[in-house]
C-alpha cells in the first residue's frame, strides 16, 4: 500500500462508540461505504461537521437522510477572519434549529492560521455562534488552536451553553483541569497517538471520565500507525484503545463511558 491508500480495518470495538467529529463531505467516499466500514469497526453514530454555509447545509441534508449521521453547523474561525454577513449567521441559525442538527460548530478561535488582524472578527463570529447555540439549545463545538486563554475568556464573558465541547482537544493537563472545572467536554482525536503528543496524553489522563469524547476529525489526523494516510470514522478504535491504555481502563468500560457521554452531550435535548 502507498500513502494514499486507506488503512486496513482495525479490530472492532466490543461496544459501539460514536465518532463525535468528522467532515464526511471532504472524504470523497460514498456515504453507504463509510457507514458500512464504520459499523464494521463498532463506530456508530457519526457527527458530520460544517465549516461554512454550503458544508453546513450538506451536513444537515445528509443527517436528515441517514439515521446514523448527525450534523453540526457553523462557519469555521479561519473563514471568519474578514467578517461575515448577517445572512450567513441567519442561515446557520436556521439550520441549527433542525432536529437532525445536534450542535453548533465548529466555531471558536484559531491564532495559528489567522494573524492578529483577524482576531477581532473571529471573536465576533465566535460570540455570534455561542448565541445561536444557546438560542437553539444545541451543544457548542469549539475549534481552539493556539488560542486557549482567549477561548476561555470569550466563553466566560458570553456564558457558555449548557453543553460545550472542545473538539480535537489540544491543551495540556492544566487546560484539561480548567475545562473539567467548567464542565466542558474534551474530545480526543488520532493525534493522541502521535509520538510527540506527551502533553496531549497528559491532558487525556487528567480529564474526568464523564467529560471524555473521541473523534477522528476525518479525513485529517489519522492515528498511528497510519499517520499520513486518509482518516475515516472506522479508525476510531485506534484512539479508543490508546485512551483505554493511557487511563488504565478495560476497553468495554471505556466504550460504555464514551457512549454515555455522547448521548448526554448531543442526544439528550
Amino acid at each position: 500500500m502507498n500513502a494514499g491508500d486507506p488503512p486496513p480495518p482495525p479490530v472492532p470495538l466490543p461496544l459501539p462508540v460514536a465518532d463525535s467529529h468528522a467532515h464526511l463531505d471532504l472524504m470523497g467516499v460514498p456515504i453507504p461505504e463509510l457507514l458500512v466500514a464504520a459499523n464494521g469497526a463498532g463506530v456508530n453514530p457519526i457527527m458530520t461537521v460544517g465549516i461554512d454555509v454550503p458544508s453546513s447545509q450538506w451536513a444537515a441534508a445528509t443527517a436528515a437522510r441517514e439515521e446514523e449521521i448527525h450534523a453540526a453547523v457553523a462557519i469555521h474561525p479561519n473563514a471568519s477572519g474578514g467578517g461575515l454577513p448577517d445572512a450567513d449567521y441567519d442561515e446557520i441559525a436556521r439550520l441549527a434549529a433542525l432536529p437532525q442538527v445536534r450542535a453548533v460548530g465548529e466555531t471558536g478561535l484559531d491564532h495559528y492560521r489567522t494573524g492578529p488582524d483577524g482576531h477581532a472578527a473571529q471573536e465576533e463570529a465566535f460570540r455570534r455562534h455561542i448565541a445561536i447555540a444557546k438560542d437553539t439549545g444545541k451543544a457548542l463545538v469549539i475549534h481552539d488552536r493556539d488560542a486557549h486563554d482567549d477561548v476561555l475568556r470569550v466563553l466566560a464573558e458570553e456564558g457558555a451553553p449548557e453543553v460545550t465541547v472542545f473538539h480535537c482537544f489540544s491543551g495540556d493537563a492544566d487546560m484539561a483541569r480548567v475545562c473539567a472545572r467548567a464542565g466542558y467536554y474534551m474530545s480526543f482525536a488520532g493525534n493522541l497517538t502521535f509520538r510527540n503528543a506527551d502533553d496531549l496524553r497528559a491532558a487525556a489522563g487528567a480529564a474526568p471520565d464523564e467529560l471524555l469524547l473521541v473523534e477522528t476529525d476525518a479525513p485529517f489526523l489519522t492515528p498511528m500507525p497510519y499517520r499520513g494516510r486518509p482518516n475515516a470514522p472506522y479508525l476510531v478504535p485506534f484512539t479508543v484503545r490508546a485512551l483505554a491504555a493511557l487511563r488504565g481502563l478495560d476497553l468495554p468500560d471505556l466504550c460504555s463511558i464514551l457512549s454515555a457521554n455522547w448521548t448526554k452531550a448531543f442526544m439528550a435535548g
